[in-house]
């Protein structure tokens, strides 16, 4: 595993979201698992239906531990907070996981979330430039992403990061790939 220390992409930062108020993005930590599933379940159906393009209304061990656990080499993930210690609470996050074997990887799955009370503030848009930098150290050259056609907000976060993008719709999922 990394550590978070030796790298300036992983720096937890504030970020001032357009109401006013201030969140912090941070890398995602073993303890998160609790707080991760806390959010999923605060998700509206149309968030998790985007996201996970369909319906789902759990979130398992495994995809938290993935999450809890990256490895910040092949994998990262962000997390955004508002609150701190016990009364800290996530409200969106990203995460890209390595699609194939090489080191260091070429290409990565990139993915986003934000909770519906926060979209519109700003922070798809700060996560996809985080994620970016982090995708960059460590020497990913390509994101991919499923994204429902209907989920235009997502889609215009990915064309306005300002990275060369190609979208390819195929059964109402746009396959998106954005150049690093």
């Amino acid at each position: 595993m990394v550590s978070v220390v030796q790298r300036p992409d992983l720096a937890s930062r504030p970020f001032k979201l357009k109401n006013g108020a201030v969140a912090l993005i941070r890398p995602a930590r073993p303890g998160d698992a609790p707080k991760i599933r806390r959010a999923f379940r605060e998700l509206g159906a149309e968030t998790r239906y985007n996201r996970f393009l369909g319906y789902k209304n759990e979130v398992s061990e495994a995809e938290l531990a993935r999450i809890a656990n990256v490895d910040f080499s092949r994998e990262c993930a962000f997390l955004v907070t508002i609150g701190d210690g016990e009364s800290e609470f996530v409200i969106g996050g990203a995460s890209f996981f390595a699609l194939d074997d090489e080191t260091p990887p070429q290409r990565a799955e990139v993915a986003f979330t934000i909770e519906e009370d926060f979209q519109g503030q700003g922070l798809a848009t700060e996560l996809m430039r985080r994620i970016a930098e982090s995708g960059r150290a460590v020497g990913l050259r390509r994101f991919e992403a499923e994204v429902l056609g209907t989920n235009q907000g997502m889609l215009s976060v990915f064309k306005r990061s300002g990275l060369p993008i190609s979208m390819r719709l195929e059964e109402g999922v746009v396959h998106v790939a954005l150049e690093l």
